[in-house]
């Protein structure tokens, strides 16, 4: 019984002696990692104090889901486009429906429904000039260029779409330059 009194007096000691410390200061810390923070650099070069956080990717890497495009946007690109470029997708009913839904998000309103460049923005004169897909002398290749670079007022829409819309978008385009060609 003696033991467990000592014991006691021991322990009401020792929490008097931390209990009148200093309150304003950080007596003991029990995982110092989780109050101190590693300080970061968001732009720190090799070499600085940092450590970089935000180093730039290897040279030559392509982002996941991306596909490389090989044409830049130049008039002699386009024409190699125009000619050499074709679509990797099926031509079936599931591309042809979302190409679609794409068109209708995304082209609609210039274009229109049936692709003969009277979409709302022509309607209500914000845009003028936008050719019919029938005026124009188009193919897969620079359907697909002139959605990821862009012409004349049309600007890119590369990217808002995935590889595989905007061969969807290219394949709804080729159905309806072939309703307005009948």
């Amino acid at each position: 019984m003696r033991k467990y009194i000592k014991f006691c007096i021991a322990f009401v000691v020792l929490a008097m002696i931390f209990s009148c410390s200093d309150k304003r200061e950080r007596q003991y810390q029990y995982m110092p990692g989780m109050y101190v923070a590693v300080p970061y650099e968001a732009d720190a070069e090799k070499g600085n104090t940092g450590v970089s956080s935000n180093l730039k990717p290897v040279e030559g890497t392509i982002a996941r889901g991306n596909v490389p495009y090989e044409y830049a946007n130049t008039n002699e690109d386009y024409e190699r486009a125009k000619y050499n470029l074709k679509s990797p997708l099926v031509q079936d009913e599931f591309n042809l429906e979302n190409g679609k839904k794409m068109y209708t998000i995304y082209c609609v309103s210039c274009h229109g429904k049936k692709g003969d460049g009277n979409g709302y923005l022509s309607q209500a004169e914000k845009f003028l000039g936008i050719p019919s897909y029938k005026d124009r002398d188009i193919t897969e290749g620079s359907i697909y260029h002139v959605i990821m670079h862009g012409k004349n007022l049309m600007g890119s829409h590369s990217s808002q779409l995935t590889n595989k819309e905007r061969w969807q978008i290219v394949q709804y385009v080729g159905k309806l330059r072939k309703d307005l060609l009948k």
